[in-house]
């Protein structure tokens, strides 16, 4: 027996010495830039970061830990799980099995979702090697060019007036889908061939696909906003609308421009940059033209059923092929990165 005693005691003493090891992967704090590859840095942002190559597990951990990626994270991650709720709620009185004029609803949605949850796991995870913030950015990338064409369909739609769906309909649903694949491929070049956002061609490659695919996809709202007689100024879909067409405008400024941290260097480091204001903006304009669709969804059937038919099918048809195009680029860039990679290695 007496024995026994020192026998647990030297197991517990080795236990104890093994729980730094086992702490480990969740002890590594934020790191200047210089501590971190160049792809990693961010305009004006000097501190904030995390430590390149720990356990997957470290950086599914700073979900909860103060980084300059955690604004980031949380807005998209707290949007998607609002966007499911409200989800939830519109499967209990709308029909997306039966009823051939939800799939457009069904398809907005579902498209959100994804862009919110690729957007959350992108700036979560990114920070896990070289290869990984490449990959997880492409996988970004073609979120939001399901979401482009999500919101293509939705306006095209239900939002739609007769007048504005005969001058664009044989060219808008198209162009939707070849501006939603280069506004992916555009940004997975941008993001392979130039370093942040600071060359210019980098940022053409990003920014000029995107753009002229809101003008195309945002042109319905516009339309309708402009023609809408003074008795429907009031009509709250109408109104959800200028929400999100106000937001989408202040977070595209705020994308564009590094503000406030260009007028504030090194104090932005884990709040106020310009890329966190832009995702609130871009939530705020997310949840708003779900509303929006949703009302027109409802209110708008005599319209939409008329001049559509029964083409539904056909934009889910187009809605794959967007996304097989989109995962396709991005898988091929991250082979190009691979390869990159492993030349500068050897």
């Amino acid at each position: 027996m007496a024995t026994a005693v020192p026998e647990k005691l030297s197991r517990l003493f080795v236990n104890v010495r093994q729980v730094p090891q086992l702490l480990a992967p969740l002890s590594p704090s934020t790191v200047s830039s210089a501590e971190v590859p160049k792809v990693f840095w961010k305009p004006y942002i000097h501190t904030g970061y995390r430590p390149v190559h720990q356990t997957w597990r470290y950086y599914f951990s700073t979900l909860f830990q103060q980084h300059n990626e955690a604004i980031n994270v949380w807005t998209h991650l707290v949007a998607a799980l609002i966007l499911l709720l409200r989800f939830q709620q519109l499967s209990q009185r709308v029909d997306f099995g039966q009823d051939p004029h939800s799939q457009p609803l069904l398809i907005i949605i579902v498209a959100s979702i994804t862009y919110l949850t690729f957007s959350t796991l992108a700036h979560l995870l990114q920070a896990k090697s070289e290869f990984w913030h490449y990959s997880f950015f492409f996988m970004d990338y073609v979120g939001v060019a399901v979401y482009q064409y999500g919101s293509a369909l939705g306006h095209y739609y239900y939002a739609i007036e007769p007048s504005w769906h005969e001058k664009v309909k044989g060219f808008y649903m198209p162009g939707a889908v070849l501006l939603a694949w280069l506004s992916c491929a555009g940004s997975c070049y941008a993001k392979f061939r130039y370093h942040q956002s600071a060359h210019v061609l980098g940022r053409l490659c990003q920014e000029m696909p995107s753009g002229l695919a809101y003008v195309l996809d945002i042109s319905p709202v516009v339309h309708r906003i402009y023609t809408a007689p003074p008795a429907e100024h009031a009509d709250p879909a109408l109104l959800y609308h200028k929400c999100q067409v106000l937001f989408f405008l202040i977070g595209a400024f705020f994308f564009s421009h590094p503000y406030p941290e260009k007028l504030f260097p090194g104090k932005c480091h884990f709040f106020g940059q310009s890329h966190q204001i832009f995702h609130v903006c871009l939530v705020l304009c997310t949840l708003a033209q779900i509303e929006a669709v949703v009302l027109d969804y409802e209110s708008r059937r005599h319209i939409y059923s008329s001049l559509h038919g029964d083409l539904a099918h056909n934009f889910s048809a187009l809605c794959l092929f967007t996304v097989t195009c989109s995962v396709l680029t991005a898988t091929f860039m991250a082979r190009k990165v691979q390869n990159k990679l492993s030349f500068k290695e050897d």
